[in-house]
C-alpha cells in the first residue's frame, strides 16, 4: 500500500512541474530565412549586404546576447534592444569582398536568451575577380 502511495504522490508531483513549465513565460524566434545567397559578386563591389529578420513568436522578450561571425571579413550588426512578443528585428551582415575572390560560404551564429537554442545563419555566393 505505501508503495502505491509512493507512486501517485510521485506521479501528481510529476504533473506539477509539467504544468509549470508549460505557464512559463519564455521567448521564441523564428526567421524569415536562415540563407542568403548573393549569387555572383563583383570583387570590386567592396562589400555587399543582406538582412536577416526574425519575429518573436514567444511569450516573453528576446535578447540578442551577441552574434559572431565565422570570419573577420563578415561583420555582423543587430538589434540591441529586447524585440517584445509579437515585434520584429533584423540582423545585418555585410561581407567583404575586396581581395577575396572565389566561394563565398559563411556562418553566423546568434546567442540569445532562448534557453539551450543557438541560431545559425549562413550567407553564400560567389566573388568574381576584378
Amino acid at each position: 500500500m505505501k508503495k502505491i502511495g509512493l507512486i501517485l504522490f510521485a506521479l501528481v508531483l510529476s504533473t506539477g512541474f509539467i504544468a509549470a513549465q508549460n505557464g512559463k513565460k519564455a521567448p521564441k524566434v523564428t526567421f524569415e530565412k536562415s540563407v542568403h545567397d548573393f549569387g555572383k559578386v563583383a570583387e570590386s563591389a567592396g562589400s555587399v549586404s543582406c538582412e536577416f529578420v526574425f519575429k518573436n513568436i514567444g511569450t516573453a522578450p528576446f535578447i540578442i546576447q551577441r552574434v559572431q561571425a565565422s570570419c573577420g571579413c563578415t561583420t555582423p550588426d543587430y538589434t540591441n534592444e529586447p524585440v517584445l512578443p509579437g515585434k520584429e528585428g533584423k540582423i545585418k551582415v555585410t561581407y567583404s569582398t575586396t581581395g577575396r575572390p572565389g566561394i563565398i560560404n559563411k556562418d553566423i551564429t546568434v546567442f540569445s536568451n532562448v534557453p539551450d537554442s543557438i541560431y545559425r545563419l549562413n550567407i553564400k555566393g560567389e566573388v568574381i575577380r576584378k
